[in-house]
């Protein structure tokens, strides 16, 4: 058995924990100083985990290597499985034109461009997110609003700041799964304090949203819809969270948001032409007025609803039951480590969820689509497969990411940065968050940051006498504010619209809301770890 150290270098923790910070730094310094491809950044940073394990933490090379190949396996099946999964289901509606049904349809819903922006951005975005994530919601949303007539930085900026309340529990709750799984925390405690955070974020996000299409005008015109929305919004996700399912709480949440903020009278009525005069500067889309017929509309919305229903019946207790009879669990191949204290840890032990998986799910629904869309066998083939080559550069950062991070984490290497950073005491839970901020805004990903910082947090939190849960949770719910900053995310808005080589004037007009929701946030956790706020965990 390999047994963890704490202070390997010297008997020193300081040191030990310098040394073990350089994976980590490796890839934030290629990513955020060099601006090197987030892939090739993952990859270098694995090698130099790899030889700080073998090298500084005298873990035996083979029980290294099986590490990295055990987070690799974790990051193509069940995370990725779900990703390009989803993605498939969006490109099927791409491709028979039918996701410009929906985006028609929700063009007529209402003609006030503060309201249309819940509804894309906020309400659809979020739905997007739930499915696919990584980029995706921020590109579609802000193509849709340019082709309603916005601005192409107001409606980058609109995508960019809508894409944060649904991330934790984005692409089926992939998020919130590798924080469980990197952390060994039980997935529905995980979600359920996730679900306490995040649908804060969402009371404020549409009040801002409005804010930042129309300003002083747009709140004091639209504040009632924008609160409905987002109380909609929050509700649903702090239910689906804490007593459905962690993979059903953006579908859920989206869907109740865009349900309320129909149900406003005040939503539905036209726009005050000064309004259209001053927030619509761009083109028009020629063909929102063309008029779709209903049984297409249907069909439109057709894929959404299939998910939720398969979700749902994957819910109940007796089909939940068989579901789980096709999960695999074994022993690793040449994995035998112990922690500082010598008892074993649960990465000697891999389970395979075959089945009771969100991508397992998530490819029924399509095939479901398939068949309700009109898509032939042999195209819906064809598309999984281009779906899988367009996402081949994030399948190789994820998988080399995660290996990153079960290599740090088996070696001990998270172990000793957390019994370092430990010594924040109390004013670790206003940094916890700080952290998930900072693996977002440099990796791109809640996802990532979670692989990267979850286990750390854990082990800070025990050292510290915090819960666990809270800072693993934290650092989830303060990664979501780092999105909108995100090198990825803004060069996918400014791709989508047409800006491109303006990132960094859509940098300056999102950061100063990245920081303060984030400050929120800080405060939100630090509140939750005293009695003042206490009493909202579970």
């Amino acid at each position: 058995m390999y047994v963890q150290q704490l202070e390997p270098v010297a008997g020193s923790l300081g040191l030990s924990a310098l040394v073990a910070t350089l994976p980590l730094l490796t890839v934030l310094v290629l990513l955020g100083a060099v601006r090197m491809k987030a892939h090739r950044a993952g990859l270098i940073g694995l090698a130099v985990a790899v030889l700080v394990a073998w090298l500084a933490y005298g873990m035996p090379l083979g029980q290294t290597a099986s590490s990295a190949a055990q987070g690799a396996l974790f990051g193509l099946f069940p995370i990725l499985w779900i990703v390009v999964n989803a993605l498939w289901v969006y490109r099927m509606t791409v491709r028979t034109r039918h996701f410009d049904i929906l985006r028609r349809s929700f063009g007529r819903l209402s003609d006030d461009p503060r309201v249309q922006a819940l509804v894309v951005a906020f309400c659809f975005g979020a739905l997007l997110e739930a499915l696919a994530g990584f980029g995706a919601p921020v590109a579609i949303s802000a193509v849709m609003l340019v082709a309603l007539g916005f601005d192409p930085v107001r409606a980058a900026v609109v995508a960019l700041v809508a894409n944060t309340a649904p991330v934790a529990f984005g692409a089926m709750g992939t998020p919130v799964v590798t924080l469980a799984q990197v952390t060994g925390l039980p997935l529905d405690t995980v979600a359920t304090v996730v679900g306490r955070q995040t649908p804060l974020l969402a009371l404020v996000v549409p009040l801002l949203l409005v804010w930042l299409v129309d300003g002083r005008r747009g709140l004091r015109e639209t504040w009632v819809p924008a609160l409905a929305c987002g109380s909609a919004f929050a509700v649903a996700q702090f239910a689906a969270s804490n007593y459905v399912s962690p993979q059903l709480a953006d579908i859920g949440a989206a869907l109740a948001g865009a349900g309320a903020l129909m149900a406003v009278p005040h939503a539905r009525r036209a726009a005050p032409e000064p309004v259209r005069a001053a927030v619509l500067t761009g083109v028009r889309s020629d063909d929102l007025d063309h008029d779709d017929p209903r049984p297409e509309v249907v069909r439109a919305y057709a894929p959404y609803v299939l998910i939720v229903a398969v979700f749902s019946l994957a819910q109940i207790p007796a089909v939940k039951e068989v579901l789980a009879k096709a999960t695999r669990t074994f022993d690793w191949p040449f994995l035998n480590v112990g922690d500082p204290s010598g008892d074993p840890v649960g990465g000697n032990v891999f389970s395979l969820p075959l089945v009771a998986t969100g991508g397992t799910l998530v490819l029924l629904a399509g095939v479901g689509t398939a068949a309700v869309i009109g898509v032939h066998a042999r195209v819906a083939v064809r598309e999984w497969a281009a779906t899988v080559h367009e996402l081949r550069f994030a399948i190789l950062t994820v998988t080399s990411v995660l290996a990153l991070a079960y290599v740090m984490n088996l070696s001990g290497q998270a172990a000793t940065i957390g019994h370092y950073v430990a010594a924040a005491g109390a004013g670790l839970a206003f940094l916890s968050p700080v952290l998930g901020w900072f693996g977002v805004a440099v990796t791109g990903s809640d996802t990532s940051a979670n692989a990267l910082f979850g286990a750390l947090q854990v082990t800070a939190a025990q050292q510290s006498g915090l819960s666990p849960e809270l800072l693993a949770a934290a650092n989830s719910s303060g990664g979501v504010l780092g999105k909108m900053i995100s090198p990825q995310n803004l060069t996918i808005a400014c791709a989508a619209v047409g800006l491109a080589g303006k990132e960094g004037d859509l940098l300056r007009k999102v950061l100063p809301w990245s920081l303060g929701l984030l400050l929120v946030m800080c405060l939100i956790v630090v509140g939750q770890s005293t009695p003042v706020l206490g009493w909202m965990l579970p």
